[in-house]
């Protein structure tokens, strides 16, 4: 492991950076403690290491184009613990998401001047995803297996290649286009697994179905504190950036309440889906 940090931004890094995976978790508890404690600074980029290009990983699991990967199922205990390990690699992929914009935005945070409560919000979601991946990790390993035991796809991180030097976009992508999904579908998971007669699976997702509520509220909600910030209207701004890059509609049906409920009204996200009707 790296040397503690004295600043945000390089804490921020070396999270990304980190292979390890236990340290990776590690480092971003160690982080969040260390900024709730206001013993970090908020440091600047132009003074440090550039941001990693890709995160850092083990050798497995084995990276596949999403094209190339099974559909989930619940059923079976095979089908369940794929199933686990499609989502702990959802929830590795979003730590590092996470702290690459902590890191990134660092950087831009003067010329952007970006308020302490941003960092503040996202400090505490790239804690819980951190969380939410130990505890999968876990679960894999009680069913007697492993996360990297079996393919996973590499789409995810190209949300963050493609959105790195726009902080609208990334807000669009990552927490109100990517998390909101987990909003429509965890409830079906969780109620299939309960079905399954695996109460503590479900019981994991029930903590990240609650937990990505909350990060969807902080991605709207800075969402549109940026939009009021440039002068432009929220929904067609995130309509324009998901088209550009976001590949296809979004797909239904909605969890309509929950996504209103984090501050996601239907007018952002009907007219970008396979009807296209607002109801």
């Amino acid at each position: 492991m790296r040397g503690t940090p004295d600043t945000l931004y390089d804490a921020a890094r070396y999270i990304v950076a980190e292979a390890d995976l236990t340290q990776k978790t590690q480092r971003a508890r160690q982080t969040a403690k260390a900024w709730f404690g206001r013993r970090l600074s908020i440091g600047l980029a132009s003074r440090h290491a550039p941001l990693p290009s890709r995160p850092g990983r083990p050798d497995r699991p084995e990276l596949r184009a999403p094209r190339d990967m099974p559909r989930r199922t619940t059923q079976g205990a095979r089908g369940r613990f794929a199933l686990l390990h499609a989502l702990a690699h959802i929830e590795l992929n979003a730590v590092d998401m996470t702290w690459d914009l902590v890191a990134r935005y660092v950087d831009a945070r003067v010329p952007l001047s970006l308020p302490l409560s941003f960092f503040d919000n996202w400090v505490q979601v790239g804690l819980e995803e951190a969380k939410h991946f130990d505890l999968l990790r876990s679960r894999l390993m009680e069913l007697g297996g492993a996360y990297g035991d079996l393919p996973a796809h590499d789409g995810l991180w190209q949300a963050a290649e493609g959105t790195g030097n726009d902080l609208l976009a990334r807000l669009a992508i990552v927490p109100l286009v990517l998390e909101a999904r987990g909003l429509d579908v965890t409830p079906g998971m969780i109620k299939k697994l309960h079905e399954a007669g695996d109460t503590p699976s479900a019981d994991i997702l029930k903590i990240i179905y609650r937990d990505e509520k909350r990060h969807v509220a902080f991605g709207a909600q800075w969402f549109r504190y940026l939009c009021d910030r440039e002068g432009c209207a929220p929904e067609p701004r995130f309509h324009a950036l998901v088209r550009k890059y976001f590949k296809g509609s979004l797909k239904p049906p909605f969890n309509d309440r929950a996504r209103s409920e984090a501050g996601l009204t239907p007018g952002f996200y009907k007219p970008l889906s396979a009807t296209g009707h607002v109801t």
